[in-house]
């Protein structure tokens, strides 16, 4: 049986019982293996088991071997770790993630619109052919779930010809069982025709939230008649456009309000909340981290319902140790108000964090402790879109239609304070790992690492030095200094 190292068991006690990525690095320290997990506590530990190593194959015990530390991503779902799985693995390519894989792609939808009777169709690749793609898609069923709506939603056909005729239409019943709108046969006009199959790119773009309650009330019935992997995948489906996930499936586009739906969601808002007056100014707070290291936060501000860029503003958290979100937040809002109280800023109208009960009572209690009890403060549940409003648990979350102005005030504003937290992290999560090269070089240890960061200010200065400049270094010489430009441009 493998020796599992000290690190890894006291990192293995940490791990929370949440959707994640989980990332296994070597003796160098260099990334070997990303996979996703349901349950991180559950999928990480099963590597360092008697019974797995026993039952592996050649290129499991390979990796498990290999081993000597990991790093971990709790998210927030299912789909979010798969899509991160994916965007890891193409960005840094791990050994054993090519020696294992098994050549699974996400699927992805198509349409070419250049064709006379364009059909859409389910693919695993995207090329530069001219057409249209969505995706990729976190679940197959979501994928196939979504191509059966849009065909029968909009009379589209599914036969494989170019120009379908008469005689492919004589062995065809779609257009009775799927509804299909019979352009083979001139029930429908080419334009007709082409008008259904813009219609629904313009639903899979997100544009036509009126389809969102009759995809709702299939999902309902599915569940309802026990088919759960059939609702799952209606459920997935509904879920990606009511959050307005897009072509690349990589992150949210913000959504852009007008004016007047904004000032009708900040009404709404002021109604559930029972607040006397619209909240004219929202701050939102996120958290992100990797194995509760390089934690960051963000703040995003929307004024009158509009984001405004330039109030918004990032934060290193300095006081946890470990992935704690909800001293992170606590931190955060102690940081953010007690500076504010100081400089006698004008506050917030509402103070919105992306969590549950547990991040809105880390909040309350610290603007209490400052004397605020007078600023509002709520929590945006994710898994149910709900706004949960009481610390203390005692008033039920306020839920909101899915075409509900207030509705989408919220999901703007937590969309993009999730977007400026993961791109600050990553930002660091970058730096970090460039850092890391140097740890990979002969000669090079912790002593002369901090003298090189020193001397250069960063990695990126590092990189741009010519082999002169960094042998005139503190402890460097000509040789060292020439591999270490090698490992950078190699």
């Amino acid at each position: 049986m493998v020796h599992v190292p000290d690190n890894v068991t006291t990192k293995l006690a940490r791990l929370p019982d949440q959707p994640g990525v989980y990332v296994m690095r070597n003796r160098q320290g260099k990334i070997i293996y990303v996979g996703k997990a349901a349950s991180l506590r559950s999928r990480v530990s099963s590597y360092f088991r008697r019974s797995t190593f026993a039952k592996a194959d050649p290129k499991l015990r390979g990796l498990i071997r290999s081993i000597t530390d990991f790093d971990f991503i709790a998210l927030k779902s299912e789909a979010e770790a798969t899509l991160t799985e994916s965007r890891l693995i193409k960005d840094y390519h791990p050994r054993y993630n090519v020696v294992m894989r098994d050549d699974k792609r996400f699927l992805l939808l198509r349409v070419n619109l250049n064709d006379p009777f364009p059909r859409f169709d389910a693919v695993r690749l995207r090329k530069d052919d001219g057409a249209r793609y969505w995706g990729p898609y976190a679940s197959s069923a979501a994928a196939w779930a979504s191509l059966e709506f849009i065909e029968k939603q909009f009379g589209l056909r599914r036969c494989s010809p170019r120009v379908p005729g008469p005689e492919d239409h004589r062995h065809c019943l779609d257009d009775i069982v799927r509804f299909c709108s019979a352009p083979c046969i001139g029930a429908v006009s080419p334009a007709d025709y082409l008008e259904r199959v813009q219609t629904a790119c313009a639903f899979l773009d997100g544009d036509r939230r009126e389809y969102l309650e009759p995809l709702r009330q299939k999902m309902t019935a599915a569940a309802q008649e026990m088919r759960f992997e059939k609702a799952a995948a209606l459920r997935d489906m509904y879920l990606l456009l009511l959050k307005g996930i897009r072509e690349k499936a990589r992150g949210r586009k913000s959504l852009q309000l007008k004016r007047d739906e904004a000032r009708q969601g900040l009404a709404e808002l002021q109604q559930g909340l029972a607040m006397a007056a619209p909240p004219a100014v929202i701050e939102c707070y996120d958290i992100s981290n990797i194995s509760g290291t390089l934690s960051v936060a963000s703040r995003v501000v929307a004024v009158e319902g509009i984001p405004a860029p330039a109030r918004y503003r990032m934060y290193r958290i300095k006081s946890v140790v470990g992935a704690d979100d909800p001293a992170s937040m606590a931190e955060v809002i102690r940081r953010r108000f007690s500076r504010a109280l100081e400089e006698q800023e004008a506050l917030p109208d509402l103070v919105l964090v992306d969590g549950g009960i547990t991040q809105l009572r880390a909040t309350r209690a610290e603007l209490d402790a400052l004397g605020l009890t007078h600023v509002r403060a709520a929590g945006i549940a994710e898994q149910f879109e709900e706004l949960v409003h009481d610390p203390k648990n005692k008033s039920a979350p306020l839920r909101f239609a899915s075409t509900s102005p207030a509705l989408r005030v919220l999901q703007q504003i937590r969309d993009e304070a999730h977007r400026f937290a993961l791109t600050y992290h990553r930002k660091l999560r970058t730096q970090k790992i460039k850092e890391s090269m140097l740890d990979d070089i002969p000669g090079i240890g912790a002593q002369r690492k901090a003298k090189l960061l020193a001397h250069f200010g960063s990695v990126a200065r590092l990189r741009r030095a010519s082999v002169e400049d960094i042998a005139a270094a503190p402890d460097i010489g000509p040789k060292l200094a020439a591999l270490i430009q090698s490992v950078f441009h190699s």
